[in-house]
């Protein structure tokens, strides 16, 4: 509901504050005292068009400003969340408008910048009024079907249909999809079994161009070390016989010095050759130990070449396996760990290939048990909707002759849908149409219906509908427009019972009407300073009874007015 109204430098109103209520608040005044201004204000906070001649005179900007208390199921708070608007279920709503003097417009939401069509939607899910301004909520064919729903259906019906229609859906996706990938494989029948012949004879592995590639690093490294010890060792023992080696270094050089070795038996030996001979058996003896360490170095390169012996063969076939996965990985454009993934996927559309027609005839078997599954529950949902049309049909035109509407007729009416528009909400359309007099054909409710009438009708229907389209504040301006006596007395009647599930203000001139409020506001204008300016005062029980009785009476406020003003107001109570 609205609580709070703030209005400054709108037109007459230099500052208004408004604090409203719960129930039915009537608004009242001399014709031309603003109450029209009032309302063009709140429009201006709903998102209604604005333009620079709605600021006051001297003002360089106008600015209006809705409070809103809301139950926290409301479904505003889901739609602004969506929006990124902070707004805890619950709290107050609070929609603003500034119009410069320029004409611009800025809109916010707790005060969060928005743009108008986002205003505007907020609005709508909060307010309406009826009258004058833009119609709104039951003008709009858009909301019909949920309201006849919300007034006569079960939930668990339109639930039944809801998930008929979203499994023949779903059904209906999944056998377009097989029909897709059939002819799709169809048509690359001869390309896909020549690559899974070509995969499935390759076998590839996921992780095996990993393990290929550390399998052949280690061989390499294997066949890099044996030729470093094959060199060694061919230094040692050279192939060539002709080619002399370190062993046959050290024999030539033993046998050289064993010439100089001299005999034992000799007597003649000189003194001096007894240290030389010493000096030779050394050397001597270190080509001796010379030739040991080479025989022990040639033993054991031989035993380490026989150790490091490279396989070059299996060097070769990890290359080739190797090099092998990765062309094919590149002729098929994908990493080579997908290879084997890439093999199952193909075999599969194979496999849908071969099997493709069974499949298929039992999926388009299952899509239409679907159908008609959903035909069913949506044909009991239509037999439904007609007799809550009937019914509401019959509830509003109940509600219509007490308020001088008894030559209309209300139509609540379904209109088949082609199979190509039904929905989860069903196989038709529900649109509201009136006849305002007999032998006119019924239309659509906002262009038939016209100022006064439309407004009463909206009040028929909003009775009828209480509740049920999740508004919280009602505004009828001039819902009296033409009518008297016990006519509006029916619509103060009506307003009032209508106040007991939502809030409502009504603009009126009529004292009937006004007096059916539970609270009543007085729309003015007083001049100070040259200056003339709009207000709105609350009235007491007092007041209130002298304002009807200006109703009745006119300018001059008479003895009996008041009478019949106090006789009004305790009527009501």
């Amino acid at each position: 509901m609205l609580t709070h109204l703030s209005i400054r430098d709108v037109v007459l109103i230099e500052a208004l504050d408004l604090a409203l209520h719960p129930g039915f608040t009537a608004l009242t005044g001399e014709t031309g005292a603003g109450k029209s201004i009032l309302l063009d204000s709140l429009g201006l906070a709903m998102g209604e068009r604005a333009n620079a001649g709605l600021v006051r005179s001297g003002a360089e900007e106008a600015r209006v400003t809705a409070c809103f208390e809301t139950p926290a199921s409301h479904t505003v708070y889901t739609h602004l969340e969506e929006q990124g608007i902070p707004a805890d279920k619950g709290e107050p709503l609070v929609l603003r408008r500034v119009i410069s003097r320029e004409g611009r417009s800025r809109a916010w939401i707790n005060d969060q910048p928005v743009g108008l069509t986002l205003l505007r939607k907020t609005a709508s899910a909060l307010i309406e009024i009826q009258g004058q301004h833009e119609q709104m909520g039951l003008a709009d064919a858009s909301t019909h079907r949920g309201l006849l729903d919300a007034y006569g259906i079960k939930p668990s019906l339109l639930k039944k249909v809801a998930q008929a229609f979203t499994h023949w859906q779903d059904l209906r996706q999944s056998l377009a999809s097989a029909q897709q990938a059939l002819e799709d494989a169809a048509r690359e029948e001869e390309w896909l079994r020549h690559t899974v012949s070509e995969l499935s004879t390759l076998a590839p592995q996921p992780g095996e161009e990993s393990q290929l590639a550390q399998q052949r690093h280690a061989l390499q490294q294997a066949e890099r070390r044996g030729e470093a010890v094959a060199a060694a060792l061919s230094e040692l023992t050279p192939r060539d016989r002709r080619s002399s080696g370190p062993a046959a270094a050290l024999r030539a050089a033993n046998r050289a010095l064993l010439r100089l070795v001299p005999s034992t038996t000799s007597d003649n030996m000189p003194p001096e050759t007894d240290g030389l001979a010493g000096r030779i058996a050394e050397a001597l003896s270190a080509l001796e130990n010379a030739e040991n360490a080479l025989a022990e170095a040639e033993s054991l390169l031989s035993r380490l070449m026989a150790d490091t012996e490279a396989n070059p063969r299996e060097l070769e076939e990890t290359e080739e396996r190797l090099f092998t996965l990765r062309t094919v990985a590149r002729k098929h454009n994908v990493p080579v760990d997908e290879l084997a993934a890439l093999l199952a996927q193909l075999t599969a559309r194979i496999h849908a290939l071969d099997n493709g027609a069974t499949e298929l005839e039992s999926l388009r078997k299952a899509t239409e048990d679907s159908r008609l599954a959903y035909m069913e529950a949506a044909h009991a949902l239509t037999d439904a909707r007609a007799l809550a049309a009937k019914k509401m049909e019959q509830a509003v035109t109940a509600e219509l002759k007490p308020i001088k509407l008894e030559k209309a007729r209300f139509l609540a009416e379904l209109q088949p849908l082609s199979p190509e528009q039904w929905s989860r909400y069903g196989m038709e359309q529900v649109t509201f149409l009136i006849a305002a007099n007999p032998g006119q054909p019924p239309g659509p409710i906002a262009k038939v219906a016209s100022g006064g009438e439309l407004s009463r009708l909206m009040l028929a229907l909003k009775l009828v509908l209480a509740g049920q389209s999740g508004i919280g504040t009602l505004i009828f301006d001039e819902i009296d427009a033409g009518v008297g006596g016990a006519t509006a007395a029916a619509i103060g009647e009506r307003l009032h019972r209508l106040a007991l599930n939502v809030q409502v203000l009504a603009v009126t001139h009529s004292p009937q009407v006004a007096a059916s409020a539970d609270a009543h506001l007085r729309i003015g204008k007083q001049t100070r300073n040259g200056q003339t300016a709009t207000h709105a005062i609350a009235l007491a029980e007092t007041e209130r009874r002298e304002e009807i009785a200006r109703m009745l009476a006119g300018d001059t406020i008479t003895d009996a007015a008041r009478a019949a003003a106090a006789s009004l107001l305790d009527s009501k109570k």
